[in-house]
């Protein structure tokens, strides 16, 4: 059976509709994004001028071979070394993905922050932080987290922020900068399309894949730091 290719309208009253119906698509795809941007307007900051915060969460950006963070991964993880140096900050949550045994995303993330200078002591990791939203609402209601400081890509740190601040997180981003490569211009391009599922979880707050128990990790590190 042949399918019919869609026609251009014949009259100016179908074409006007046309186009009208097509720009009200795009406005309304585009309003996710809009409502990041001005949700998170004064909520980004740099390495340089961040508040002191107790907490900063980094997340998850893929392992290499052999099990090592990737570029944009270790730059996040430069980011937190660095503030933790400048005691801008006295512990890191590691959230990331180890759905897998062969997977594992906050060991690998907290090898390499004591490798950079950062106690192990001061590290906490979460093992089921699958998505933004997911590691947001585990640092809230299994570390409980109230406060933290946010490390990603600059294409990523809107959407945690405003992500962490629904699930009850008061949030700052610092946002990592990276060259503009294949790797960056599709992070930007799937940011446009996570903001749609950003907004759903916003609103309507869905529970983790995995909860689970309270854990006292960052309670413990940040009482470490007082001894």
């Amino acid at each position: 059976m042949r399918m019919r290719r869609p026609r251009w309208p014949r009259t100016r009253t179908g074409q006007r509709r046309l186009v009208q119906a097509v720009m009200a698509g795009c406005v309304l795809a585009l309003l996710p994004s809009a409502w990041l941007y001005v949700s998170t307007a004064d909520r980004l900051r740099t390495t340089a001028d961040v508040p002191r915060t107790e907490v900063a969460v980094v997340f998850g950006a893929g392992l290499w071979k052999q099990g090592e963070p990737s570029p944009y991964l270790a730059h996040r993880l430069d980011a937190a070394a660095t503030l933790y140096r400048a005691g801008r900050i006295e512990v890191v949550l590691v959230t990331g993905d180890n759905s897998r045994e062969d997977y594992d995303e906050p060991d690998a993330m907290r090898a390499y922050l004591t490798r950079h200078g950062v106690p192990d002591a001061r590290i906490v990791s979460d093992y089921a932080g699958f998505d933004t939203w997911d590691s947001c609402v585990r640092a809230k209601k299994i570390f409980g987290v109230d406060r933290a400081v946010l490390i990603s890509q600059g294409f990523h740190i809107r959407r945690a922020v405003a992500l962490c601040e629904a699930a009850g997180v008061d949030s700052y981003g610092v946002g990592v900068a990276d060259k503009h490569d294949v790797t960056w211009y599709y992070g930007g391009t799937r940011e446009v399309f996570a903001a749609g599922k950003a907004a759903l979880d916003a609103v309507f707050q869905p529970d983790p894949k995995f909860l689970g128990r309270k854990e006292p990790g960052v309670a413990r590190a940040l009482a470490g730091t007082r001894d």
